[in-house]
């Protein structure tokens, strides 16, 4: 046999090859021919494939590798069982920058899985060859590490914790300056993935350099990179006051008060959410972001968006006004508590939402007398009344709503308000309210009138008590600002002793 005829035979086996990597690379891409190549031993066959030395070849099979791993968990866990991420991570030191990629890929789709899966990435030294990847030129390299790093780090904190220690956190810090868009959004999103979970991840993170940066990419004009930049700033400062005060050093505020009329609807959002995660930890905090002229923002925020999206905004108001009375008040003077109400009325569908006014309305309130009449008028006390005694109302609605009629009711003067109660509230409610109306009858002649001319002794007087109960106290205080003949004649059973009366009265002529 010739030698072109024995160099033929090496050239149809490196053809066939390449055209079974290929198709398989391709076939791989659809979801459904998953199972199937699993059943014919597809792992087996491309695991030599990723060592082969056309570069070609090992291309398409780390390509086929990672579209199979990402198409569902089995597959992941039989490429881990199957030993193959050792090929895969030790090639990534040495080829090409599209071996590389896929590489990634492949580490990225095995992780993406479970905290178990991205742990065995991180055991056969996942880390390292991403940390080299890191640390090429190539631009699509560095995104597909960086966005490997992160599912990783998304799974638990200890596998972000890994991260952080594999000392990656420098670079990708240094990933949020680069030129190339993609790269800075998955290096932001990395970031945001690692500080998610504890003060002492992100703490680690914030030393590197972290929210200087992120402070920076929010002049960006980019929309996606702006709203992944204002969720990561948002996961640093949710943890506690010294990274909340951090992010606020970081001349977070008051520039990003502008994005809250930003085109894009998840940017104003992420807006919301960082201004809640700010104001929650402290007055001096709170005090500061109002000063910059946030509550004028939140509340036209509320009045423009989805129920669901008021969320964020309303518990940020809630927050605010939990701090002092002076915050309160300047909540009542930027009118959040008719936007509220307005919210009120409409959220019987969006439990969470009514729940976090609920406890808005009440932090508001709680303050004083002049704060709590401010958010007692506009049927809110009877909307609170009703979340709080429907049986559709989740128990953390329930609970929400009557911690709230407490607060306000404890302090509340606006006797319209709580007259409207009188009929509707049930008795544990019921209780706050006459108790209300106890304290002020004695001081106010012309109450007493109007409790009057509106039913509210009538109804009083048909309450039934248990003996020796605050009601049974409340009760008496009030009956005791009236005349007893006046006491007698609204009481439930003065018209049938009336009846009785006449029925037993005898004119003088019959008696004749």
């Amino acid at each position: 046999m010739s030698s072109r005829q024995i160099q033929a035979v090496f050239d149809d086996y490196q053809k066939a090859r390449s055209e079974f990597v290929q198709t398989v690379a391709e076939l791989s891409s659809r979801p459904q021919n998953a199972a199937i190549l699993r059943e014919s031993d597809v792992l087996q066959h491309l695991r030599p494939l990723l060592l082969d030395r056309v570069v070609g070849i090992q291309q398409s099979a780390a390509l086929a590798i990672g579209r199979l791993a990402n198409s569902s968990s089995d597959l992941a866990e039989a490429i881990v069982q199957g030993d193959i991420l050792p090929h895969v991570i030790y090639s990534m030191q040495n080829q090409n920058k599209f071996y590389k990629k896929s590489a990634a890929l492949i580490l990225r789709a095995v992780a993406k899985h479970s905290p178990e899966l991205a742990q065995a990435v991180v055991d056969v030294g996942g880390l390292e060859g991403l940390q080299a990847c890191l640390e090429t030129f190539d631009p699509a390299v560095k995104e597909s590490a960086l966005w490997t790093l992160g599912v990783i780090a998304k799974q638990n904190d200890d596998l972000a914790m890994a991260v952080v220690d594999s000392g990656a956190v420098p670079t990708i810090v240094l990933c949020v300056n680069e030129a190339d868009m993609p790269v800075r959004r998955t290096a932001v999103s990395a970031l945001s993935e690692i500080c998610k979970h504890t003060a002492s991840l992100t703490q680690m993170v914030a030393a590197s350099g972290a929210i200087q940066n992120l402070c920076k990419a929010l002049h960006s004009t980019d929309g996606r990179l702006k709203r992944i930049t204002l969720g990561a700033l948002s996961q640093i400062a949710k943890h506690n006051v010294d990274l909340a005060e951090l992010v606020v050093e970081g001349d977070a505020f008051p520039g990003v008060l502008k994005d809250l009329r930003h085109p894009d609807d998840n940017v104003q959002r992420n807006v919301v959410i960082l201004i809640r995660e700010v104001v929650k930890h402290s007055f001096d905090l709170a005090q500061l972001v109002v000063n910059t002229g946030a509550l004028g923002g939140l509340v036209d925020y509320m009045g423009r968006s989805g129920k669901e999206a008021q969320l964020p905004a309303i518990q940020a108001i809630g927050y605010i006004s939990s701090m002092s009375e002076e915050l309160a008040s300047a909540v009542i003077k930027s009118k959040a508590p008719l936007q509220l109400q307005m919210t009120l009325m409409q959220v019987e569908s969006h439990p969470e939402v009514a729940g976090s006014t609920a406890w808005a309305l009440g932090q508001i309130g709680r303050h004083s007398t002049d704060h709590t009449n401010s958010v007692a008028g506009g049927d809110n006390l009877t909307h609170l009344v009703n979340l709080a005694v429907n049986d559709a109302s989740p128990p953390d609605v329930k609970s929400k709503a009557e911690s709230a009629l407490k607060q306000i009711l404890s302090k509340c003067t606006e006797l319209q308000a709580l007259l409207a109660l009188l009929a509707k509230a049930p008795p544990h409610i019921l209780e706050h309210v006459v108790v209300q109306f106890s304290k002020v009858l004695p001081k106010n002649p012309s109450a007493r009138k109007m409790f009057i001319s509106t039913g509210g002794l009538r109804k009083v007087n048909s309450i039934v008590c248990t003996p020796g109960s605050i009601t049974e106290t409340a009760v008496h205080q009030i009956k005791a600002c009236y005349p007893p003949d006046i006491v007698q004649f609204y009481s439930p059973s003065y018209a049938d002793s009336i009846l009785e009366r006449v029925e037993h009265f005898q004119p003088e002529r019959a008696r004749s």
